[in-house]
C-alpha cells in the first residue's frame, strides 16, 4: 500500500523583511529619523547667528573641524545606526558576549521606547557612550592638530606681514591739530555726565572721525535694561571730541532710530542681521560710530580666514572688508576697495583692529619657529609687543592721527627677553588700506610706554601719585621725526586731565604742557608760540635775545603760575644752568650762584605750578626736580 501524500497548501508565506525589495520597518526607521535631522537643520538654519562662532569654527580651524566637523559627523552616523547592528557588532566582537570593547551595548531588540529614553539597555546609552569615545579621541587628537597648526598659522601669518611691510628711516608727521587729550575713562566718566537717557545708556566707545576731520570718542545710545532691549530701538549716536579737554565738544544724532543696533535683542540687533546676511566673515571688532552729512552711521570691519595646505592644513586670517549699517536697516556689505572708495566712509578707519594685533603678535615668529622656542631658540630678531604697566588703560595697537587726516594703528615692539622694555621696532598699519610700515631702532633702544609712565610721575615728585593723581594712558605722537609718549595726568576719579607730559623715546627728557593750546604748539614743534594758561602767548613778555631774560643761550623758561593758572613769573634757564625745588629755609634760598645754577623756590602754603616751554631757538628740556619735604 503506497504512502499518501500530503495535500499541497501552496507556496509557503514570506515573512515580512525576508523577501526581496526594502523592508518597511527600515524604511520607516530611516524616514523617521530623516524628519528630526531634518527638524534640527531648520531650526539651526533660523537660528544660526547663535551658532555663528561654532560653525565658523568648524570651517575655518583645523581643531574646530576636527571635533566639531568630525563629532558632528560621528553623531549622525550614530544616529542612524540600525539597534541591531550594535548587537551583532557586540556579538562578533567578544564571540558572543554583549560587550564591545568594554562597552555594555546589550539590547533586547527593537526598543524604539528604550532606545529613546536612554535606559541602561537601551540602544540611545550605548550610542552615547560610544560617541563620548569618539569625542574624546577627536579631543586629544585635536591637541597634537592644534599645536602644529596654530604654529604654522603664526609663522605664515609673519612672514606675509614681513613681506608686505616697508622699513622707513624716518617716522611719519602726526596730525596736531588731532591730539589723543581725551583717554577713554575720562571721556567714559564725563560724556555720561553730560547726558541724561533714561530708557538708554551709552554703549561700547570707539574712535571715529568726526564731518570737521576731528577724531572723536563715538557711543552708541542704545535701550538699557531687559524689556527696552525688547521693544526699543537704538537712538542714533553720539561723538564726544577727544582732542581738547578746555572746551570739549559733544554732539549727539539722538533723533534717528536704526532698525537694527547696538543693544538690540537676537533679530533686532546689527550682530543678528549681520551674521544672517554674511554668514562666513567674523565680526570681531566694536562698531565705529560716526556720521555723514548729519546722518549717523555704523562700521563693521570684518575678518575671514583662507586656508593653507602646506606643510600641515592651517588657515590664516584675511581683511574681508566691512559692512555699512543704514539707520533704515540696510546693511551694505563691502569689499576692502569698495570700503576704500565709499564716500560715506571717507575718512574712517576701515582696518580691523583685531587683524593688526594678530599680526604683530606673529611677528615673533618671523625668523623661523625654532628661532622661537623657549629651550633650543636662539631669539635672533624675535620681538615682541611692548608691556604696558597697569593703570596704563590703553591696549595696542595704538590710534593715532597722521598728517593729511590718515588715522593709524601704531604698535610699539620690544626686544625678547623678561628684562627687555626699550623699544626695539615701532609699527604703522594704515587704518584705510592696512599696509604696514615700521621703523627699526638698530641698535639704539628707545624708552617704551612703562619706562615713560614712571618718567612722567618723577617729572613732579611733588604730586600725590595714586591717591590723589594718575598718569594713564600712554600714546605715540611723532614731534619733528622723534617719538615722544604722550601721557596725560588725571585724578584717581577721571573727572578731567590736568596736564599732558609729553616723554621723549630717545633722550628721556619730558616736557609737561596744561593747555590745549600748548598740546598742538608741542606736536608742531612750536610751543613758543602756544597759547598758556591766562590768555597770554608762552613767547609774551621774552626777549627775543640779549636782554637780562632772554637770549640765544636760553634752554627753557620755569613758568611760576597762581592757583587760577596766570602766569606771575617766568624764570630763564640757560646753557649749563640746572633747577632745583627745595624747602623756604635751604640756604640756596639767600644764596644765590650766578653762574652756574637757577634755583626755584615755592612756598609751602602757596600752590606753585611749574611749566617748562620751549624757546623757539632751542630744544626744551625739562629736569626732573630734586624736592625735599
Amino acid at each position: 500500500m503506497g504512502q499518501q501524500s500530503q495535500p499541497d497548501d501552496g507556496p509557503e508565506p514570506i515573512q515580512p523583511g525576508d523577501g526581496p525589495g526594502p523592508d518597511r520597518g527600515a524604511l520607516l526607521y530611516v524616514g523617521w529619523r530623516t524628519l528630526v535631522v531634518v527638524a534640527v537643520v531648520a531650526v539651526g538654519y533660523v537660528t544660526r547667528p547663535i551658532w555663528h562662532g561654532l560653525v565658523y569654527s568648524a570651517i575655518y580651524s583645523p581643531t574646530g573641524l576636527l571635533v566639531v566637523g568630525g563629532g558632528s559627523l560621528a553623531a549622525l552616523a550614530l544616529w542612524y545606526l540600525p539597534p541591531e547592528r550594535l548587537d551583532s557588532a557586540g556579538s562578533a566582537g567578544s564571540g558572543g558576549s554583549d560587550d564591545l570593547g568594554g562597552l555594555d551595548l546589550s539590547s533586547d531588540g527593537p526598543n524604539p521606547i528604550g532606545e529613546l529614553s536612554g535606559d541602561a539597555g537601551g540602544t540611545a546609552a550605548a550610542k552615547i557612550r560610544l560617541l563620548a569615545v569618539v569625542v574624546g579621541i577627536l579631543i586629544a587628537l585635536s591637541f597634537v592638530v592644534g599645536g602644529i597648526s596654530g604654529t604654522l598659522e603664526q609663522r605664515t601669518l609673519a612672514q606675509e606681514t614681513m613681506a608686505d611691510a616697508t622699513e622707513v628711516e624716518e617716522f611719519p608727521a602726526a596730525n596736531p591739530e588731532n591730539p589723543r587729550v581725551v583717554p577713554r575713562r575720562v571721556s567714559e566718566v564725563t560724556t555720561r555726565g553730560e547726558v541724561s537717557y533714561r530708557q538708554y545708556r551709552l554703549g561700547t566707545s570707539d574712535i571715529a572721525r568726526r564731518e570737521d576731520g576731528s577724531l572723536a570718542w563715538s557711543y552708541p545710545i542704545e535701550p538699557d535694561g531687559f524689556r527696552n532691549t525688547l521693544l526699543l530701538n537704538q537712538r542714533g549716536v553720539l561723538l564726544s571730541d577727544m582732542t581738547r579737554i578746555d572746551d570739549r565738544r559733544t554732539e549727539t544724532f539722538d533723533d534717528t532710530q536704526f532698525t537694527y543696533g547696538e543693544g538690540m535683542f537676537l533679530h533686532r540687533s546689527s550682530d543678528w542681521q549681520l551674521k544672517t546676511t554674511d554668514y562666513f566673515a567674523r565680526y570681531t571688532d566694536d562698531a565705529v560710530e560716526f556720521t555723514h552729512d548729519g546722518t549717523p552711521y555704523m562700521y563693521y570691519p570684518k575678518t575671514g580666514h583662507e586656508w593653507r595646505l602646506a606643510p600641515f592644513p592651517h588657515t590664516v586670517p584675511v581683511w574681508e572688508g566691512g559692512a555699512l549699517v543704514f539707520p533704515d536697516g540696510e546693511i551694505r556689505h563691502l569689499t576692502p576697495a569698495e570700503a576704500q572708495e565709499s564716500e560715506i566712509l571717507d575718512g574712517q578707519r576701515l582696518y580691523p583692529v583685531s587683524l593688526t594685533r594678530t599680526e604683530m603678535g606673529s611677528l615673533g615668529y618671523r625668523n623661523g619657529i625654532i628661532n622661537q622656542l623657549p629651550v633650543v631658540g636662539s631669539h635672533v630678531g624675535e620681538i615682541e609687543l611692548a608691556e604696558l604697566p597697569p593703570g596704563a588703560d590703553n591696549e595696542q595697537p595704538f590710534i593715532i592721527d597722521l598728517a593729511g587726516e590718515r588715522m593709524s594703528y601704531v604698535t610699539a615692539m620690544e626686544p625678547y627677553g623678561e628684562d627687555s622694555r626699550g623699544l626695539d621696532e615701532v609699527w604703522f598699519a594704515d587704518a584705510e588700506t592696512g599696509a604696514y610700515t615700521f621703523f627699526g631702532t638698530d641698535r639704539e633702544t628707545l624708552t617704551g610706554p612703562e619706562r615713560a609712565m614712571g618718567i612722567a610721575r618723577s617729572q613732579d615728585s611733588q604730586t600725590n601719585w595714586g591717591d590723589n593723581f594718575v598718569v594713564t594712558e600712554p600714546v605715540p605722537v611723532i614731534v619733528e621725526e622723534d617719538l615722544w609718549w604722550h601721557i596725560k595726568v588725571s585724578p584717581t576719579d577721571f573727572t578731567d586731565v590736568t596736564r599732558n607730559v609729553f616723554v621723549n623715546a630717545d633722550s628721556g627728557e619730558a616736557i609737561a604742557v596744561r593747555t590745549d593750546n600748548e598740546t598742538r604748539a608741542f606736536i608742531r614743534g612750536d610751543l613758543g608760540n602756544a597759547t598758556v594758561d591766562g590768555g597770554e602767548q608762552a613767547g609774551d613778555g621774552q626777549p627775543d635775545g640779549g636782554g637780562a631774560e632772554g637770549g640765544d643761550d636760553v634752554l627753557y623758561y620755569v613758568v611760576v603760575t597762581d592757583r587760577e593758572g596766570n602766569v606771575v613769573e617766568r624764570i630763564p634757564v640757560r646753557s649749563g644752568q640746572d633747577t632745583a625745588i627745595v624747602a623756604p629755609d635751604d640756604e640756596r634760598v639767600t644764596v644765590v650762584n650766578r653762574t652756574t645754577n637757577t634755583t626755584a623756590t615755592t612756598n609751602t602754603t602757596a600752590t606753585a605750578n611749574t611749566t617748562a616751554t620751549a624757546n623757539t631757538t632751542a630744544t626744551a628740556k625739562l629736569a626732573t626736580p630734586a624736592a625735599t619735604g
